[in-house]
């Protein structure tokens, strides 16, 4: 058939009609997108038709060609106004499918605080760190030789019975005490010596309200020419005023350490109570002397605590297994 500016012209007027016919009674976007690829895609209908326009005389091409441009805006309209008719309804329905009910209680994320004794270890540390001294840390399985021996406690002295650990099969143990870290530090620096030394800390005791087999330790050790047992009383005072935010009565009973001599053990009243909270005492010379320093020259104190009896005294916790279950219902109270 002869292409003609009349023929072409027809075509596009059935185009224009079968197009809006169509997009007229399409209910879903997808079905929407095909008939826009069908008559107005690179290859699609009206794009076959314009085509014929190449065999057409010049002179009836202009308006073939404003007459394809009119169709074409015609469909495009009808395409946006039913995208927009069906992107509302599609928005509506889902609305409508995904409705929230306002009397609901809503979904929150809970934040978590710091447990007790964590607390408790970093304010112990920050007062510490206040006073000079830095944190040093140690492993947790020892030799003998520093969970015992460099601290003054040969193989039968009677100390050991009230550490009793935990032995590995190669001989090393569970460490009963923080103080091996001191040894560590010692053998590898030189007075003058300021640390805090923070761990968990592992001993055969049977569990109960105020033991468990595995607790923590904090314990401080000074090492300088001239230090006094009057340095290691103030230091202790100040740690307890800072840590308890008063003036408190401390009392200062003599007892036995193997590694400090004299060895003191403190008590403080809180609450109207007399509280056993730590021991103290000067640094052993024979300790010392172990790491290769001059007892003539060098003199030095230690103090240690335990966190969880800090932080049972601080809280009135009443049993140290309470730290431990990580039950919400106590924990949530801090």
């Amino acid at each position: 058939m002869e292409i003609t500016s009349n023929t072409l012209e027809i075509e596009l007027k059935s185009l224009q009609e079968e197009a809006l016919k169509e997009i007229t009674s399409t209910i879903s976007l997808k079905d929407l997108e095909q008939l826009r690829i069908f008559y107005l895609g690179k290859k699609g209908k009206l794009s076959q038709i314009l085509r014929g326009m190449s065999k057409l005389d010049s002179s009836k091409r202009p308006y073939v060609g404003s007459f394809a441009n009119k169709v074409k805006n015609v469909v495009q309209k009808q395409l946006d106004e039913k995208l927009h008719d069906l992107s509302f309804a599609e928005l509506k329905a889902k609305i409508l499918s995904e409705s929230l009910d306002v009397t609901m209680p809503g979904e929150t994320n809970l934040l978590g605080n710091i447990h007790p004794l964590n607390n408790t270890r970093d304010k112990i540390l920050d007062i510490f760190i206040g006073l000079g001294y830095q944190v040093s840390t140690g492993p947790h399985i020892e030799t003998d030789y520093y969970n015992f021996e460099a601290l003054n406690i040969p193989p039968d002295h009677p100390a050991r019975d009230m550490q009793d650990t935990f032995f590995l099969t190669n001989g090393d143990l569970m460490r009963t005490h923080t103080s091996p870290v001191q040894i560590h530090y010692m053998e590898k620096n030189v007075p003058p010596i300021r640390i805090v030394a923070p761990g968990r800390v592992y001993r055969r005791d049977t569990v109960d309200s105020t033991h468990s087999a595995v607790f923590h330790q904090i314990e401080i050790l000074a090492v300088d020419k001239g230090l006094t047992f009057t340095n290691l009383k103030g230091t202790v005072k100040e740690f307890l005023r800072q840590f308890f935010g008063e003036e408190l009565p401390i009392k200062f009973r003599a007892s036995y350490f193997p590694f400090t001599e004299p060895s003191i053990e403190v008590d403080v009243q809180w609450k109207g109570k007399w509280l056993e909270i730590m021991g103290c005492g000067m640094v052993d010379p024979n300790v010392l002397e172990a790491v290769g320093y001059d007892p003539e020259i060098y003199t030095g104190f230690a103090a240690g605590l335990g966190v969880e009896r800090f932080a049972m005294v601080l809280h009135k916790i009443d049993d140290i297994r309470r730290l431990y279950t990580n039950d919400l219902r106590f924990l949530e109270q801090f």
